[in-house]
């Protein structure tokens, strides 16, 4: 009777965090998740501090905008919490009790209202992600954003040391985080644990840096898979048994308010085939 209870006071929880998201936030009622805690902290953004509401559950983390008075939430963001890790941080100037969160996607900076509730949000959340790991199963991630520089930290370009202005605006390189102005950050690119598909801004140097790596790496792939075709076709360098020529090694292939209090609650065998598959546009004969 108790667990049944306790079972349905969890999902009024969760179905009130829903719906306090509004229609553009997303399902967040599960089997097996659980509401762990919620409450408000400063958040870092790259203008000034901001109070965001945050609620801890068994698995994710989920933050968002506090409107109408705090009864109504936007821009819900949830992050997994396989993917977070935190670093404890002394106080600065900016932030008191701050620490920091970092995920694939986005690391900042967030305050609690006293050093209390920065230690309870920072061991409820390293608890919850310990005990996901070991009963789940799933692997802690190990590529995290770099936290961006706040705007106000630098008045002039990064990487061109122009003044920033009304008319020339600030930027953030999303590989490398310093404040940039457009003309040094009109590249984009690919950074696969922030977006695989969708390419993102990056300064000039950055650009320069991760054309460079995915040029290596594309050659390196290309060279395991000639040593790789040689090996199992049984052929010379530079062709196969199946009569066709390799390609050589040089080719190359052609993005507000005062914190609230906080509330917890309580190998199979491979079978190859005669065809090798070199390049994308290479079809498997019919």
């Amino acid at each position: 009777m108790m667990d049944q209870l306790a079972t349905q006071l969890n999902r009024e929880r969760i179905q009130a965090v829903e719906s306090s998201f509004g229609p553009a936030g997303k399902p967040l009622l599960q089997p097996d998740r659980v509401l762990v805690g919620e409450g408000r902290l400063m958040k870092l953004c790259r203008r000034k501090q901001q109070p965001k509401v945050f609620f801890l559950f068994n698995d994710v983390l989920i933050y968002g905008t506090i409107i109408l008075h705090g009864r109504w939430h936007k821009k819900q963001q949830i992050i997994p919490l396989e993917d977070v890790q935190l670093e404890d941080l002394e106080d600065s100037l900016i932030m008191k009790n701050q620490w920091l969160i970092r995920t694939p996607r986005k690391s900042f900076y967030v305050g609690a209202a006293s050093l209390e509730e920065k230690r309870a949000w920072m061991e409820h959340i390293e608890d919850c992600r310990s005990r996901l790991l070991q009963t789940v199963g799933c692997q802690a991630g190990s590529t995290f954003a770099v936290t961006w520089i706040p705007d106000r930290a630098s008045a002039i370009c990064m990487r061109c040391s122009d003044k920033f202005s009304t008319t020339l605006r600030r930027h953030h390189c999303r590989n490398c985080g310093f404040v940039v102005c457009a003309s040094c950050s009109k590249h984009r690119h690919v950074i696969a644990h922030i977006d695989p598909a969708k390419p993102v801004r990056v300064c000039r140097l950055c650009h320069t840096a991760l054309v460079s790596q995915k040029a290596e790496m594309t050659t390196q792939v290309r060279v395991e898979t000639q040593q790789e075709v040689r090996r199992w076709s049984g052929g010379s360098e530079g062709q196969s048994s199946y009569g066709y020529n390799m390609p050589s090694s040089d080719e190359t292939d052609s993005d507000e308010g005062e914190l609230a209090p906080n509330r917890w609650l309580d190998s199979q065998d491979v079978t190859w085939s005669p065809y090798v598959y070199l390049k994308s546009e290479h079809e498997k004969p019919k």
